[in-house]
């Protein structure tokens, strides 16, 4: 499916995966030549269609050509709603689809960046660690290095529930406060996520959130690796998401470009969630961090086509 709207199409397009199930993908293009890929991953129980639309046209009105991809169990992807059995499954998913779009001639030469939100921000610092020299950067909203100490369950709870995994992995059975009220500042944009059909809006899975808690220990230990250009953002009230940590991230992290920006009173959902005056800010930032880097270009593309150039004299004699 295609629409066109102004100076941007939209294109809807379902891909395979390798365990066979079929996964919704999207794409926003600018009517010009795209400044620069921006790949967007999305926060768990949402999706990249109708909650991320606004971001992605934000984005790509200001010349970017933008894709997103539901996960597996999300969204309008298949499998079962809210389940997520490998992380390592789901990040495999995103590397392939990102790759692809990538390799496609007129992406040839193009900025590679990831945004990803809550989850979706530790997709995006994921996703380097499978291809390390392939991004260009990323932007980390709110992103789940650390799940808030409100929403964990107490430690007896979760050596309780860690156990059950093998037992019942898919049961909705983990005690958790509702992320969307706490999530979500403005309460009409609570209702069209509840309204939503596309978002689950049950109690977690047990498997789904071994996986989230797994995932989010293992990048806490692990943030001074960090090495790709980021910038980072973070809500001074989130309570989903702990914002300590990406404060800890960008002081540890071994990048040598890296901006951390923290907004008092907001809370974790910056992109859709917000009055739109701070939804404006949290977008100037984005967005002007993007138009800095895509003007100085990139040090991957120059060795890539170095690399393409001696291959092609070698192959010359």
């Amino acid at each position: 499916m295609a629409n066109q709207a102004g100076d941007i199409s939209y294109e809807e397009e379902y891909v395979l995966n390798s365990r066979g199930l079929k996964l919704f993908t999207c794409r926003w293009v600018p009517s010009g030549e795209a400044k620069a890929l921006i790949f967007i991953c999305h926060g768990y129980a949402m999706e990249c269609s109708i909650t991320m639309n606004n971001t992605a046209i934000r984005l790509a009105k200001a010349g970017f050509a933008v894709y997103g991809i539901d996960y597996e169990g999300h969204g309008k992807s298949g499998g079962m709603p809210g389940l997520v059995n490998s992380f390592d499954d789901v990040v495999e998913d995103c590397s392939k689809h990102f790759t692809n779009i990538c390799e496609r001639r007129e992406n040839k030469g193009k900025m590679r960046y990831l945004l990803g939100e809550s989850m979706g921000g530790a997709m995006a610092l994921l996703l380097p660690r499978k291809k390390p020299d392939f991004w260009d950067g990323a932007i980390l909203v709110a992103p789940m290095c650390k799940i808030a100490d409100d929403m964990r369950p107490h430690p007896l709870v979760i050596t309780v529930l860690t156990k059950l995994c093998r037992i019942i992995p898919t049961w909705k059975i983990i005690p958790t406060m509702d992320i969307i009220d706490l999530a979500f500042k403005q309460p009409e944009i609570r209702e069209q996520i509840r309204a939503n059909p596309y978002c689950y809006k049950g109690r977690p899975r047990l498997i789904t959130g071994h996986e989230l808690m797994t995932v989010s220990m293992d990048l806490e230990k692990r943030l001074d690796e960090v090495s790709l250009p980021f910038l980072v953002l973070h809500g001074g009230e989130d309570r989903v998401t702990d914002k300590a940590v990406s404060q800890l991230l960008y002081e540890v992290a071994s990048s040598e470009d890296k901006t951390f920006k923290l907004y008092p009173g907001m809370w974790h959902g910056l992109l859709y969630g917000e009055p739109s005056s701070n939804i404006d800010i949290v977008f100037a930032d984005i967005i002007g961090w993007l138009n800095e880097r895509t003007a100085i270009g990139s040090s991957r593309i120059e060795r890539e086509q170095k690399s393409a150039e001696d291959d092609g004299a070698a192959k010359a004699k």
